[in-house]
């Protein structure tokens, strides 16, 4: 299957929405355990609201307004109730959870931020809990530019690598994904974070008797003064 090919401009929509569905997958492949309980309650919200609806405009279509009419005003309450505790589940309880689940006894949740338009980054807030230890909370971010190719095109292991490496219950249920240590310096090398002492080195060219390129070159002066 092609990886998905999106805008590599639409910041807030396709390139965090298509990352965000990614981190589910690749945690659920590694045999995290996903809790649907939040998914469950938002849709049996959503749903018994439309149901209400839906039998309201029946009994009105057959039995009329004057047989319903209380019925309805009961209908209608209860339609608004199922509303207003939906839009407070996804916004007061989900807050922007995108997975829950656990493995070997250790609680997981993801919740992503915000995507700054000016700022290409995905943020990701994790928090942990092994059993029987204080949970632990990190705040983690990349650059898109991580595992969205130039033509918008989504690469899933930069993306699991970046995971594995930052979370440590992710790296110990997939270790093959995390950086190693020669990975992490060479990425420092190319970014200028680390430089090699090249003071004494001209070009990889040892000089002879341990002299300086500039006191060869007083020397050689030197003898074709006094030829």
């Amino acid at each position: 299957m092609a990886a998905p090919k999106i805008s590599v401009y639409s910041l807030s929509a396709e390139l965090k929405n298509t990352t965000d569905d990614a981190l589910p997958n690749y945690l659920t492949s590694l045999k995290f355990k996903q809790s649907h309980f939040l998914t469950d309650v938002r849709l049996g919200l959503g749903y018994s609201a439309v149901v209400i609806a839906g039998i309201t405009f029946w009994a009105d279509h057959k039995l009329g307004w004057d047989a319903t009419k209380y019925w309805t005003l009961l209908a209608v309450i209860a339609y608004f109730i199922l509303n207003g505790a939906l839009t407070y589940w996804i916004w007061g309880v989900e807050k922007g959870k995108i997975f829950t689940g656990e493995i070997n006894d250790t609680l997981v949740c993801t919740k992503t931020s915000s995507v700054n338009k000016h700022q290409p980054t995905y943020k990701l807030r994790v928090r942990y809990e092994k059993q029987g230890k204080k949970p632990q909370q990190l705040n983690i971010s990349a650059p898109f530019t991580r595992w969205f190719d130039s033509d918008g095109c989504f690469v899933a292991t930069p993306f699991q690598q970046w995971l594995a490496s930052e979370i440590p219950v992710i790296g110990e249920a997939d270790p093959k994904k995390v950086a190693s240590s020669a990975v992490s310096i060479e990425s420092k090398k190319g970014s200028g974070e680390l430089k090699e002492d090249t003071s004494n080195d001209t070009h990889g060219v040892p000089q002879a008797n341990g002299a300086s390129p500039s006191t060869a070159a007083r020397s050689r002066k030197t003898k074709k003064s006094h030829s």
